[in-house]
């Protein structure tokens, strides 16, 4: 009994005196929690719109100021012309762009049909029909508040159009998202296993005692890893377009070469994670669980970083996945180019750039 009382006693200093174990045991639970409890809504708020008023006129401005008022949009901007509207769509900038036919007020008064027109933003297609429910609810209770319920639907007719992805095909969200989880887990996973490997096997003390430098050793891990993880992501893609009707609609060899820098920062990602990781064990369960409930949750791939509280849209900007998606989905479905992906990729560069560096510096650490 003394004995077996012994072994548990070792069993909980064991565990209490190694703070990675505390930090899975305790500090992920919550941290699942609270990132759950957040993101995981159905709602939206402060989704960024434009709006060309072409009327100017009471109704116009009253139905602004109400879809404003409301919490659940915030005024980007006001466009001066129809051309405007293609560009910031395009660019991310907003999410839907609202368009007031002229005379818009006079023609409900004299009890004709004002026109306003939805354009929004569909490559996220679950956003995009929430977004148009949110802002026609909110124009029919404008119209109800001001002239009841017999007039109200003979007065106002929302025009509704969905932009890159007519069809609202859910494959325009889940592609580009499943893309970077994919090449996000094996890339890390694969390389972080292989080092982990070498520490058990006893054969990266050699290789740390040879002529071969801490970069040379990191470099020479990450190349084959680059290969496979690059015919892996051609496989994806092909998947995609051939598979499930994705279009490739700007430059695939652009495409190519961003998953080409993304598998680059995933793999430099994964070596940093071995140089913290004793065991093959340790490494895949950091690549598992640190690296995959981030990605699903806080890059955009299914919940809209816009509906998240304000410090997780701050956590969102370190977490690569969410660059790589952003591009994979304005080459792929709004065929755009490297003009408007230059942000992104210089994002992606430069993470990739300091998780390398980070993980020499550890060799180095290790060496002397």
């Amino acid at each position: 009994m003394n004995s077996f009382a012994g072994f548990v006693k070792k069993e909980f200093l064991h565990i209490f005196r190694d703070p990675r174990t505390l930090l899975i045991l305790f500090g992920m639970p919550v941290a699942q929690i609270m990132i759950f409890g957040y993101v995981i809504t159905n709602e939206i708020k402060d989704i960024p719109i434009a709006i060309f008023d072409q009327a100017k006129d009471r109704a116009s401005r009253e139905i602004s100021n109400k879809l404003v008022s409301s919490g659940y949009f915030s005024l980007k901007m006001n466009l001066n012309s129809i051309k405007e509207v293609e560009p910031v769509l395009r660019q991310g900038e907003v999410k839907e762009v609202i368009v007031f036919e002229p005379d818009f007020n006079n023609k409900m008064e004299s009890g004709n049909k004002g026109t306003v027109q939805l354009l929004t933003d569909a490559s996220d297609p679950n956003t995009a029909n929430l977004i148009v429910s949110y802002t026609s609810g909110i124009i029919r209770d404008y119209a109800l508040s001001r002239y009841g319920s017999e007039k109200m639907p003979s007065l106002i007719e929302p025009k509704i159009r969905m932009m890159y992805n007519q069809d609202l095909k859910g494959v325009f969200m889940f592609v580009p998202g499943t893309m970077a989880l994919i090449l996000m887990l094996i890339s890390a996973m694969m390389t972080s296993i292989s080092i982990s490997r070498e520490k058990e096997l006893g054969t990266m003390e050699v290789l740390m005692v040879s002529p071969i430098k801490p970069f040379q050793i990191v470099v020479g891990k990450l190349i084959p890893y680059i290969v496979l993880s690059f015919i892996n992501a051609v496989v994806i893609i092909a998947l995609g377009t051939f598979v499930f009707g994705l279009p490739v609609r700007g430059s695939l060899i652009l495409l190519l070469l961003e998953s080409l820098l993304f598998i680059s920062l995933a793999l430099s990602l994964g070596i940093l994670i071995s140089t913290v990781s004793n065991s093959q064990m340790v490494a895949m369960f950091i690549s598992l669980i640190g690296l995959m409930l981030p990605t699903i949750l806080l890059s955009g791939f299914i919940y809209p970083i816009e509906n998240m509280p304000l410090i997780l849209q701050w956590i969102s900007n370190i977490m690569p996945p969410k660059w790589y998606i952003i591009i994979v989905k304005d080459i792929m479905i709004k065929g755009e180019g490297l003009r408007f992906v230059w942000k992104e990729t210089l994002i992606m560069l430069g993470m990739t750039l300091f998780f390398m560096l980070a993980a020499i510096k550890r060799f180095k650490i290790r060496l002397e």
